[in-house]
């Protein structure tokens, strides 16, 4: 069986204030509604053979945020495969993105559970820029190493 495989952008900016900053998703639904710290995420999703992780990444951009994609340079932070096998591969994009004019998208779910109702989500109920040590604290754990391979990059370039 083959791991399923997911693809996103992680934006970044350069702050006068907070220095590099990176824009997260809160997870919408309600699971996570009530949650702050490890309830943040990359712009992401799973995608299949006929698609390349960096269509998928942009494609998945667009799903979630409601915005288009950043043009690049893309700048690859690798995989990492998480606790339950999928393998997510991530792009660091510097741009800059007001999250006031995200337009999430969104899943549906019943809700709740057992209760034979349908109810809609949204994907990301809020978007953020975060400066890394408050990034740290809010993003989901296994995706922590993507936000470090960043700021080694940023570190190595300036």
């Amino acid at each position: 069986m083959t791991a399923k495989r997911s693809a996103g952008l992680l934006l970044f900016r350069e702050s006068p204030a907070a220095g590099t900053e990176v824009l997260l998703g809160h997870m919408g639904g309600p699971f996570w509604e009530r949650r702050d710290g490890g309830a943040w995420s990359i712009p992401k999703g799973e995608y299949g053979p006929d698609e390349t992780p960096r269509d998928a990444a942009r494609r998945e951009f667009t799903e979630e945020i409601g915005l288009p994609p950043p043009e690049g340079p893309y700048l690859p932070l690798g995989e990492v495969r998480m606790i339950g096998g999928k393998v997510v591969t991530i792009w660091a994009v510097r741009a800059d993105l007001d999250p006031a004019l995200a337009v999430p998208g969104t899943f549906t779910m019943e809700w709740p559970p057992k209760s034979g109702r349908i109810q809609e989500f949204p994907e990301l109920d809020r978007v953020e820029w975060f400066a890394p040590p408050m990034a740290r604290n809010k993003l989901v754990v296994s995706q922590i190493p993507f936000l470090e391979r960043l700021l080694e990059l940023v570190a190595t370039e300036g």
